[in-house]
This record gives C-alpha cells, structure tokens and sequence, in this order.
C-alpha cells in the first residue's frame, strides 16, 4: 500500500497574524535601510529599469536567499523547536563565515541584534520557556545573525515551518523591493508588479529550499558580493554599507 502523507494541521489565526508581524517592513530591524548590493548594481548600470530590477530580484531569491539564508533559517527553527543548542551555533557560525563581504555580515549582525531586542519586549518574554531561548538567542558570538534569530521568532509563532519560510522570503521581497523603487527610481505600480512576480516564484524557491540536505546549502554569489564590496565605497549612496 503507498503512504499517504497526513495533511498539514491549519495555522491558526494568531500564527498568521504573527507571521504577518515577522514579514512586515515596518518591524524595527532596519531591513528597510539596506540594499544588498542592488544599488551598486544601479550605480554600475546592471540595473536601470523595471524589466532588469524584477530579473535581478529574481535572480537574487533563487541563488542567494533560496540556497543559503531560507534553508539555514529553516534548520534554525528546527533547532529551536528542539532546543538544540549547539545545532544553533553551528548554524549561527555558517551564516557569518559564508557572509561574502563586510557590509553583508554586519546586515545579518544588526538585523539579528535588533530582532532580539524586539522579542525581548514581547509580552511572553518572561515566560520560562521563551526567556530560556532567549538568553540562548544574546548568547550567540560573535552576534545571532538575522536567519537564526528570525528561526528563533518563527518558532516562538507556534506556525509550520513552510509557512514561516514563506513570510522569511515575502519580508525580504518586500523589503528589496522598496529599496529598488528607490533606487533605479521605480514607480510605486512598478514595485507592486515585481512583488508579484517575487510572490509568485516564491512558494517554489521555499520548497526547493527546505528539501535541501545539509550538504547542499552554500552561499556563493560571486556577481553580488562583488557589488557589495563596491557599495561599501560607493561615493553617492541611499543604503546602508
């Protein structure tokens, strides 16, 4: 007899909502404030214009976010479900070893930093379960980075793991998307159009990133590290370096 696969159990509300909450820009983690590498690739003329700004966004979920940070999120939330403690450093360390430049590891540093001050002043803090991990969370060196600390407030969601990868990747398009509006200057309908798009490819980076083993997650994105190296010098810039 085959096995049937029992079907997912529903998110509840409360765990949309706080999914909702984790992929919004305006939570207080400065994503909005960066843009990795996509206003050096304007600057550098890479990108000019609607059609270049959604291929190049694209490009940078399928490459860069869906085979390092989804599936490193992904395993730190695991780790966290199990209190796994050491899987939680070993991961920490894999995202800040393989941050190709300076400007993209003190990003993942700050953005981390800043999430768990956030969780600190959430109303279950004090709880002892919550406030165990949280501690565990401070305690990461040489600081918790952004795809761990964000598996770390997944978790404390109670949401399936698809699900929180999926409001992980639309916090990151939402946010890189902003910054290209910005940047190339795009119009706000152009935005929307290429956060579409993002959303539309985003279900399947997100399945192909959680069916990844261990061996397979790598961060090498030659092209990008290259033009955030260049934006760390950049004369004129909007964006965080």
């Amino acid at each position: 007899m085959p096995r049937v696969r029992a079907p997912a159990a529903p998110v509840s509300a409360g765990a949309w909502l706080q999914l909702m909450q984790l992929a919004s820009p305006a939570l207080p983690v400065g994503g909005f404030s960066y843009s990795e590498g996509l206003e050096s690739a304007v600057d550098s003329g890479l990108v000019s214009g609607e059609v270049q700004a959604r291929q190049w966004l694209l490009d940078q979920l399928a490459l860069a976010l869906g085979r390092a940070d989804l599936p490193a999120c992904a395993a730190a939330m695991r780790a966290w479900q199990r209190e796994d403690l050491s899987r939680v450093q070993a991961l920490n360390d894999w995202v800040l070893q393989t941050r190709e430049t300076r400007e993209l590891r003190l990003q993942s540093e700050q953005m981390g930093r800043s999430l768990l001050e956030w969780l600190r002043n959430r109303g279950d803090a004090a709880r002892p379960d919550t406030a165990r991990r949280l501690q565990a969370l401070a305690a990461l060196r040489p600081a918790p980075s952004w795809p761990v600390a964000f598996g770390l407030a997944a978790a404390l969601t109670g949401a399936p793991l698809r699900e929180a990868m999926l409001a992980h990747a639309f916090g990151w398009a939402e946010n890189l998307v902003a910054a290209a509006i910005k940047a190339v200057p795009l119009g706000q309908s152009a935005g929307q159009r290429i956060l579409e798009a993002l959303g539309q490819a985003i279900p399947t980076v997100v399945d192909a990133a959680l069916a990844q083993t261990e061996s397979q997650r790598q961060a090498f994105s030659p092209g990008l590290a290259i033009l955030s190296a260049r934006h760390e010098a950049q004369y004129s810039r909007l964006f965080r370096s």
